[in-house]
């Protein structure tokens, strides 16, 4: 099959072409699924470099990047009742052990995908599983529901636009931080307020009364400033991994979130992307033979939003 490699670690120039041999259901319970649209995230970018979860791709054989992946079933192990060969699915599997999205299948076990939306492309949904689950996760975390009120920053982002819908769809009432022009979508998708992070700092604009900060930015001093607008027995969830997790003097929790690959959350999303209650952004897509042009055009900033590989 055609996949992008890694020719070592380094910039974009590292990925080219390849033909590898196609992966198979190795467990009763595996599928094949044919991939219709891949997509990028940051750990692509910080794994490719070599650092993110580069260690664990294998030391021998073809190194191929990617995890968001829309697609067909191609085939199914004979313990596998899930799905049917010609099923559409959509999923992040194996992360962060290597799934090999940039390719033309993908081989993982049947309970890491989920049916795709009938009211999403392809291409649109393969920007979703990585993003969704690290926010519904995070959501989880801080015990999120019917009343609580969160702030979400880095609202506007690619995790941070579905973090504030799956927040309202859990009954929350959210607050965002953004730049100014993204308000009026931000508030379209369900947030109450939303300040421009360039104006007045967000901590003297809100008081200590917040339940949970999804803190999506995690540098600039965002961990240690969202402590002072967290209630007593709030919960500070800060996403980055790399960024520093403060000690609060308060009864506030800190914590991260490891994104894991889910089925009941998973479903969950495309319960929700398929009643409308979740809108997905559409996503700008680049053959996968470009797949080095288009990590290029996301650390360049050329690209606001998701980027999308096409086989």
């Amino acid at each position: 099959m055609r996949a992008m490699v890694l020719d070592g670690f380094g910039g974009p120039e590292v990925l080219r072409p390849a033909e590898v041999p196609a992966p198979e259901a190795v467990a009763p319970t595996d599928v094949v699924v044919r991939v219709q649209a891949a997509g990028i995230n940051p750990i692509d970018l910080k794994t490719r470099a070599g650092g993110g979860v580069a260690a664990l791709l294998p030391a021998d054989g073809p190194k191929i990047l990617g995890w968001d992946v829309a697609g067909v079933v191609e085939s199914v192990g004979r313990g596998v009742t899930r799905f049917a060969p010609g099923d559409p699915v959509f999923g992040m599997p194996w992360f962060p052990r290597p799934a090999g999205a940039y390719a033309e299948y993908v081989a993982a076990p049947s309970r890491q995908f989920a049916a795709l939306p009938p009211n999403v492309s392809a291409a649109d949904a393969a920007s979703v599983p990585l993003a969704a689950l690290t926010a519904r996760q995070a959501l989880s975390l801080a015990a999120t529901g019917p009343g609580s009120q969160v702030l979400v920053h880095g609202a506007a982002g690619g995790v941070g636009y579905l973090a504030v819908q799956l927040a309202v769809a859990l009954g929350a009432r959210v607050v965002a931080t953004a730049r100014g022009e993204d308000a009026a979508l931000l508030r379209e998708l369900g947030a109450e307020r939303v300040l421009d992070y360039r104006g007045e700092p967000f901590e003297k604009a809100l008081g200590p009364t917040l339940d949970a900060v999804i803190d999506l930015h995690g540098a600039d001093g965002y961990p240690q400033r969202s402590l002072e607008v967290l209630r007593d027995g709030g919960t500070l969830v800060v996403v980055p991994s790399v960024a520093p997790r403060p000690e609060p003097e308060r009864d506030i929790r800190v914590t991260g979130v490891m994104v894991e690959p889910d089925r009941a959350d998973l479903e969950a999303v495309a319960a929700l992307i398929a009643s409308g209650a979740v809108r997905v952004r559409g996503a700008r897509t680049f053959p996968l033979r470009e797949a080095a042009e288009a990590h290029r055009a996301l650390e360049s900033g050329e690209v606001r939003g998701k980027v999308v590989l096409l086989p």
